[in-house]
């Protein structure tokens, strides 16, 4: 009796030994996320269980993307694929067709309320085609709002672990580290911006990407292009933005990291503003310029807000 239970027993151990090691020694989850931004969540969720590739790089621009071959094969061999949703990502669909891939496409801004764009408030009253204004009713950067994007990692969370069951504790205990720093990187975002005067919170950038740090924190926007930089903005936007700066007196204009900076140089040219830095929008920095996380780029973000309209 005492025999069979050794040995029942030495079994057990083999047993959980072996599943131990099998682990520890498991392929990683083979990860393909849209850009930047969300290869950073996806990084801070994973770790080293998750292989990333990214299809949009630093400085890149996902409205305009166009997807190689190479994108096609990384997405047919994914395991989960990651995207922001709410159509910002133009090149999706077909590069998705193109691929036959039988990952799960997961959307990270579902769950998040999405605000009206400036761009069909502002810019697209003659419009015409219900196929486009339906696409470009919601402003897709819902992740310049730290709660929203806290909402990203959670679905990052769920859809890990659904992949990927063996390793879910360790995904799950990543981003409640991780969103302990977002829940202070936002600390410091809204004392960032409470310490601008309520006058000189009117600034200028490249196109509609800052609605959602709008939303949250108080700092108004006012750009020449809409939520998308496939399209430039015509004659008249930039004459009547030009007297909307006038007469609004705006404080600041900042370049983007994915825009020709000609346009605002110009706008700035007119206005007699000095254009205050560069703002990163839609694509996170190289790793050597500062705001190559998520984090770093809210702090230069802020940072460079605030030396402009401040001085400081």
């Amino acid at each position: 009796m005492k025999t069979a239970f050794k040995l029942a027993a030495t079994v057990n151990v083999i047993l959980l030994l072996s599943g131990a090691y099998s682990a520890a020694f498991a392929d990683p989850l083979k990860v393909v996320s849209s850009f930047t931004v969300i290869s950073d969540f996806a990084k801070n969720v994973g770790g080293d269980k998750i292989k990333l590739t990214t299809l949009v790089g630093p400085d890149g621009d996902a409205h305009v993307y166009e997807p190689k071959p190479a994108d096609a094969a990384a997405v047919a061999s994914a395991d989960v694929v990651l995207v922001n949703g709410l159509h910002f990502e133009g090149f999706l669909p077909r590069l998705v067709e193109a691929s036959a891939t039988k990952a799960p496409i997961i959307e990270l801004s579902k769950g998040v309320e999405p605000i009206k764009s400036a761009e069909d408030e502002h810019h697209h009253e003659a419009a015409s085609g219900t196929q486009h204004e339906e696409h470009e009713a919601f402003d897709p950067h819902a992740f310049q709002s730290i709660s929203n994007a806290k909402i990203y990692v959670k679905n990052i969370v769920d859809a890990f672990c659904t992949a990927d069951t063996a390793n879910c504790d360790t995904y799950k205990s990543n981003a409640t580290a991780y969103t302990a720093k977002l829940d202070a990187t936002e600390t410091d975002v809204k004392a960032a911006i409470a310490s601008i005067p309520e006058s000189k919170r009117l600034v200028i950038t490249s196109h509609d990407a800052f609605g959602y740090f709008q939303h949250e924190y108080g700092l108004t926007f006012l750009a020449p292009e809409g939520i998308s930089t496939d399209s430039e903005a015509s004659a008249a936007d930039i004459v009547a933005l030009i007297k909307q700066i006038k007469e609004d007196k705006a404080s600041a204009i900042f370049v983007e990291n994915i825009t020709n900076p000609r346009l605002i140089e110009q706008i700035a040219s007119e206005t007699k503003l000095k254009v205050g830095g560069t703002l990163y929008s839609d694509a996170l920095s190289k790793p050597d310029e500062g705001a190559s996380t998520y984090i770093d780029m809210m702090h230069h973000n802020i940072e460079t807000f605030k030396k402009a309209i401040l001085g400081s």
